[in-house]
């Protein structure tokens, strides 16, 4: 709706529709219907781009049985392997920190796969910032030449991550 009402032409999706993403579970017995992106249908993401809509996408994923209920997918990975399908030079993940903090709680501009490994051993990586920085990480091993993590709740803070040159966020390059 916020789109909408800035004049953009958004819809919103979920990978269920059209089942133009399916999954596996990950764990069923760990982690019940939680599961890992195993295809996605990038023509119904192009379909949308072409008649300029902007695809808003529900992270669930439907199953590659019949009947079956579907997935729920970590909203940063299921972002990741969209973007890496689609070809894409670049992935934002707009949230509500700043970027990946150090110890003393500020932004680290820029992080590459050696200092993310490093940061995750040291304790600096940790808990819901994992998997944000692993989808990331995995957008530019697979491709993209950036994935940036900025505060979305900062106003034009995607134009300032984009054309500032020390941007807002954190950037992952490859």
């Amino acid at each position: 709706t916020l789109l909408n009402n800035h004049g953009a032409k958004a819809i919103g999706i979920s990978g269920k529709d059209s089942a133009f993403l399916k999954a596996d579970a990950i764990n069923q017995d760990k982690w019940g219907y939680v599961g890992q992106i195993k295809y996605i249908d990038k023509d119904v993401i192009l379909r949308l781009l072409d008649e300029d809509f902007i695809p808003v996408i529900a992270p669930i994923a439907s199953s590659f049985e019949d009947n079956h209920i579907g997935f729920n997918i970590n909203a940063d990975l299921a972002a990741s392997a969209i973007a890496k399908s689609l070809n894409a030079n670049k992935v934002i993940f707009l949230s509500g920190i700043k970027g990946v903090l150090d110890k003393d709680g500020n932004c680290i501009n820029t992080l590459k796969e050696e200092d993310i490994k490093r940061l995750k051993e040291d304790g600096t990586i940790s808990g819901g910032m994992i998997p944000k920085v692993d989808a990331c990480l995995e957008a530019v091993l697979g491709g993209e030449t950036k994935a940036h993590i900025i505060d979305g709740r900062i106003e034009h803070s995607i134009l300032l991550e984009v054309f500032t040159s020390d941007g807002i966020g954190t950037v992952i390059k490859s």
